[in-house]
């Protein structure tokens, strides 16, 4: 199982679930298998430019 996790730049990742998430990371509120989570990202995640580079 994995969580999707995002910093603060605004970008997602997937993390194991049963692992703390790393600094700078927090959790996204998805959860499921890895496949479940990608697919999740590919969804809400639509421009890849780093929060500071949009704004």
């Amino acid at each position: 199982m994995y969580k999707v996790v995002v910093n603060d730049e605004e970008q997602y990742s997937i993390w194991p679930a049963a692992r703390d998430v790393p600094s700078g990371w927090h959790e996204e509120g998805t959860s499921g298998t890895e496949e479940e989570c990608t697919a999740h990202i590919e969804r809400v995640w639509v421009d890849m430019r780093p929060r500071s580079l949009r704004t």
